[in-house]
């Protein structure tokens, strides 16, 4: 089974009971030296501690196990943390919460010759972000279509 099958399973079984005041950010399932590592990203207003990771590992991982059939080649290391500071920003919620936040967006498609911007986000009306970066040490403004984004996240301004 593709990675991005298995991610897609494990999302549609964990995403029903990962409730408030968790939220479900992301999952990812690769392989790590001779290891297979799925990742169960998840968050909660002000961070989660060690003893939620504790909770919700105890929560999903017999929800795995009882997947049938078995979409795991290979047996594999659940991991259950914090998507951290750099959080992904995957779907449109997502982005519309991070309105005013600093990130970094690839695309997929250079918009004038760049195709990585960092900055604050302004805007985002489900269609278009708009984000305001430094290009060397001018402001600008960038409109950025969603559909060009590859991949969205939360930065730390330094």
């Amino acid at each position: 089974m593709a990675n991005q099958t298995i991610i897609d399973t494990v999302m549609k079984t964990v995403s029903p009971v990962i409730e408030p005041p968790y939220e479900l950010v992301d999952v990812e399932y690769e392989k790590m030296g001779s290891d297979y590592i799925l990742s169960v990203f998840v968050d909660k207003e002000g961070g989660i501690s060690v003893e939620d990771t504790v909770t919700l590992t105890e929560l999903i991982s017999p929800l795995l196990d009882a997947i049938h059939p078995d979409p795991f080649p290979e047996q594999y290391m659940l991991e259950v943390s914090s998507p951290g500071l750099e959080r992904p920003l995957k779907t449109p919620e997502a982005l519309t919460k991070a309105i005013g936040s600093y990130v970094n967006v690839s695309l997929y498609k250079a918009i004038d010759k760049v195709k990585v911007f960092q900055g604050d986000l302004v805007a985002f009306d489900g269609d278009t972000l708009t984000i305001h970066y430094l290009d060397k040490t001018r402001q600008k403004t960038v409109e950025i279509p969603y559909q060009t984004v590859a991949k969205a996240r939360l930065a730390v301004k330094l």
